[in-house]
């Protein structure tokens, strides 16, 4: 149990598994945690992983408590959780706000909630969210993604408000356009040139939970590339 743990969500992702690695070899027992229990075979060895939606408030509990009893109390947590949608405002429906907001700002929530007693017992620790340049900046043709990564930056700059009296760090990067499999055949080159690596971002975010980075909360960094 004298482990230092750091659970990353969205793990089967590319941007998650990066973010693993990373922690993982700056010596952090790592879990990833999935929805996507095939996609967490894809990590790397010695990365632990369980399957869980924490898009649902009883789920996110249930496997921080699972992690903190099986592997060890969390030090660090680090939601790299993100769906996508495009559309205007006024072609946006009930059902497209819903899952913008369960999936990019409402497990943010709902896992901060299940990590926080962990980390108080402990005296601190760091939480870092992944945040979107479309939360920060208008852009037209996004508009239920937008107002979700909003909603998860004022989320962020609520926690720092109310945490860091308790030791705990919150900060989120905001990625502009990730270069992964999935965006990839979409990008026309012009574009694609200026996409970050997920390696890249990941690198922010393991930055941001070092020792390092103890002055740093309340920060949105952008990860933007050049």
């Amino acid at each position: 149990m004298s482990a230092r743990v750091a659970i990353v969500v969205g793990a089967g992702g590319e941007l998650g598994r990066e973010t693993a690695a990373k922690l993982a070899g700056a010596g952090f027992t790592v879990v990833g945690v999935d929805r996507n229990a095939e996609a967490l075979k894809e990590l790397p060895d010695g990365i632990e992983s369980r399957a869980a939606d924490t898009t649902d408030p009883a789920a996110a509990k249930s496997i921080v408590d699972q992690i903190a009893t099986e592997v060890g109390p969390p030090e660090v947590l680090v939601n790299t959780l993100g769906t996508y949608h495009l559309g205007d405002a006024l072609a946006a429906t009930p059902d497209d706000l819903q899952l913008m907001l369960d999936v990019n700002a409402g497990a943010a929530l709902w896992l901060t909630q299940a990590v926080v007693p962990y980390l108080r017992e402990r005296g601190g620790g760091s939480i870092v969210h992944v945040a979107a340049r479309p939360g920060l900046e208008p852009a037209a043709g996004m508009t239920t993604y937008a107002v979700s990564k909003a909603a998860l930056v004022q989320l962020v700059r609520v926690l720092d408000l109310e945490l860091r009296p308790l030791g705990i760090r919150v900060n989120a990067v905001a990625p502009a356009l990730l270069d992964t499999d999935k965006t990839r055949p979409y990008l026309p080159p012009e574009v694609l040139a200026h996409a970050v690596k997920p390696a890249a971002v990941a690198e922010v975010i393991a930055f941001l939970v070092s020792d390092a980075a103890a002055v740093v909360s309340g920060a949105i960094v952008p990860t933007y590339g050049a």
